[in-house]
């Protein structure tokens, strides 16, 4: 086994490295970017080097700072982690050269399965069905638009290298081809420092299916089961489970032996998952990625093993562990991705101090690269955690998963805490329905719209603010309790950016009388606080709803829909969110990098004004209004803070 080993790589992934390296008895390095000099993985390792300022160009993707941390610090192998420059060919081919251990597959197999179009080509000879695509004549648009014509719309643009879904973009239309390409060009050459793309037809209404396949240099290879990654947005995994629900007998081994098929292709070694969209009883390979998986723990979870720990014994010349009639599936394991966005706000990343991070103490496994006090960085992923439930069956893990959301506490950064809620509290995904694009299509009853929240809502919302601040002693009490007569109180809620007041009458007996924009209602309130579920009696009417708390915001799930509740705080400053009315602020810390106007042009609604890059996404910045640039405040290429002024826009009528 190795001595030391380097972690190429940040945040969660470093942090489970690590931790499987100490218990082997191996001696750690992390390495860290300017902006992430007092990051946890930093703080966790044995040893640390610098690799360079915050963009991850200049630092996680620098091989030759890299490799001169490695030989720095006497490491004999490399964990490339997920990311970054996990599936580089090159990067891999630079260890061997530096008589350095990569910890994954060999330089070969990541350039075969790395570039999809060779991958597809090795899976048709393989055997394995694969989704039909057109390649050759050339990267100039126009050749593009000619293979899409051929195959027919809709199509899926993909970047030649990488994936985790950078890059790729839908095109429903001729109209939209060229703007797309451009996008998802400069995606991946930010994200894999390529700008390859190619196209391929779109399978309509699919499942996202992959199998997690295991090589040693021996030639032994075994498949550790699949997981459903289907629940996608922007084709980034939000919830993953394993083992995949309603797959027959046949159609799960057909897919575990078109795997194993698809890795003896390119003599694998190492961790890989291949991955494939499902279609009824039909499935089609999508591609192979070469490293290990973010959503790896489920598959931990249903088989008891450590895929680190055999990652390393593998990297260090050991046979597998276990042969495939000895590796079992054992109960159900789901997975949600907490993110620092704002999913209100379509979906923002939302970067910065994190004052409390707060999770279960039990029942399931936490995967985190952050603690309470740490910043989430604008330069990267803004996943602030991976929260994994397991049960005995599917059923008993999403309930895990759905009370774990509800003890997990986040101040500072919005969240997406309360949409993973409310995907696990669905119809489709308890049944098991979901396709890839049913987040997309289900966006406006899994995210709340904005509108004034229902008497319903503000009750459940009310009866759960009352019990967090109750307390033991009546003098610490903050919910207007008094001695000899009913609390009169009045609450302040935000509504399309006024503040209302919602009454409150509160009987010593538990009844609260709620008085909000013309009802009233008696609300007898229960509440089972294991998950959350609040139980009201409304003007006679038995409801329930679950409800979430994200610092002064509380959302309400039930009934179809969900609402958010905006409880003002009577201290906060009304600057804080304040801007003029016809400015275009930047909605992130992030890189500008491209302005498409200048002062003096008139713009229509919707026209492109801007791209502000962060964590790896671009962000199109579109004008709110007919009008006119008054003022352009900023250069592509410069850094800007949340909030500041991009462009200053006079609306037409004025």
């Amino acid at each position: 086994m190795f001595r030391t080993l380097l972690i190429a790589n940040r945040g969660e992934i470093a942090c489970r490295v690590i931790a499987t390296a100490h218990r082997l008895g191996i001696r750690t390095v992390a390495v860290y970017s300017e902006a992430d000099a007092n990051a946890r993985h930093v703080r966790l390792a044995d040893d640390a080097r610098i690799i360079g300022p915050a963009a991850a160009a200049e630092s996680y993707l620098r091989i030759d700072r890299l490799i001169d941390a490695a030989r720095q610090t006497e490491a004999d192998a490399i964990h490339p982690g997920y990311g970054f420059l996990s599936e580089n060919a090159d990067f891999a081919q630079a260890c061997a050269d530096a008589g350095i251990v990569f910890v994954g597959p060999t330089p070969e197999a990541i350039r075969a399965m790395g570039s999809k179009s060779v991958a597809k080509d090795l899976m048709r000879q393989a055997g394995v069905p694969v989704v039909p695509d057109h390649r050759g004549g050339g990267q100039a648009d126009d050749a593009f638009a000619r293979h899409v014509a051929e195959l027919g719309y809709p199509v899926m643009l993909k970047p030649a290298l990488g994936g985790g879904g950078k890059g790729m973009r839908r095109v429903d239309d001729e109209s939209d081809l060229r703007e797309a390409l451009a996008a998802a060009r400069r995606e991946a050459q930010a994200a894999f420092g390529d700008d390859e793309i190619l196209v391929e037809k779109f399978v309509a209404d699919p499942r996202h299916v992959e199998v997690q396949v295991f090589g040693d240099r021996h030639g032994h290879l075994v498949h550790l089961f699949e997981r459903d990654c289907t629940l996608q947005r922007r084709h980034q995994k939000i919830i993953e489970e394993a083992p995949a629900a309603g797959l027959s007998p046949s159609l799960r081994a057909a897919l575990h032996d078109a795997a194993v098929k698809a890795a003896r292709a390119v003599d694998y070694s190492n961790a890989g998952t291949v991955e494939f969209l499902v279609s009824g009883d039909s499935f089609f390979f999508m591609e192979m990625n070469t490293r290990l998986q973010v959503e790896h723990p489920v598959t931990e979870a249903i088989t008891g093993l450590d895929l680190v720990e055999w990652q390393l014994r593998v990297a260090a010349g050991e046979r597998l562990p276990l042969d495939q009639d000895e590796i079992a599936c054992r109960g159900h394991a789901i997975e949600a991705r907490l993110y620092a966005e704002s999913p209100d706000q379509g979906f923002l990343p939302s970067p910065g101090l994190i004052r409390i991070l707060r999770f279960p103490d039990e029942v399931v496994r936490i995967d985190t690269g952050v603690d309470g006090g740490d910043i989430v960085q604008p330069h990267y992923d803004p996943m602030i955690a991976k929260i994994i439930a397991v049960g005995g069956d599917r059923e008993a893990a999403r309930k895990a998963l759905l009370g774990a959301l509800n003890e997990t506490y986040v101040q500072g950064p919005a969240t997406n805490r309360a949409f993973l809620a409310t995907l696990l509290s669905t119809d489709a995904f308890r049944d098991g329905t979901t396709d890839i694009q049913y987040v997309d299509r289900a966006i406006a009853r899994l995210v709340p719209d904005g509108a004034a929240p229902s008497l319903i809502a503000l009750a459940a919302t009310a009866v759960v603010r009352r019990r967090d601040n109750a307390a033991s002693d009546p003098w610490c009490r903050t919910d207007g309790w008094r001695m000899n007569a009913p609390a009169l109180r009045s609450v302040a809620v935000m509504v399309d950016g006024s503040v209302e007041e919602a009454m409150l009458v509160e009987a010593s007996h538990g009844t609260v009388t709620l008085r909000w924009q013309g009802e009233e209602a008696a609300i007898e309130p229960g509440i089972r606080p294991s998950d959350d579920l609040v139980s009201l009696r409304v003007a006679g009417q038995l409801v329930n709803r679950r409800v979430f708390r994200d610092g002064h915001a509380f959302y309400v799930i039930g009934g179809g829909k969900v609402e958010r509740v905006d409880i003002v705080d009577p201290l906060r400053s009304s600057h804080d969110v304040e801007h003029a009315a016809g400015s275009v602020v930047a909605p992130m810390p992030g890189k500008l990098s491209q302005v498409f106007v200048a002062a003096g042009q008139i713009v229509a609604r919707g026209d492109r004004l801007a791209i502000v890059e962060a964590m790896k996404m671009e962000h199109v910045l579109r004008a709110p209004f007919d009008g006119t640039v008054e003022a352009t405040n900023a250069n592509p290429g410069a850094f800007v803070e949340e909030g500041y002024i991009l462009i200053e826009l006079t609306p037409e009528d004025q």
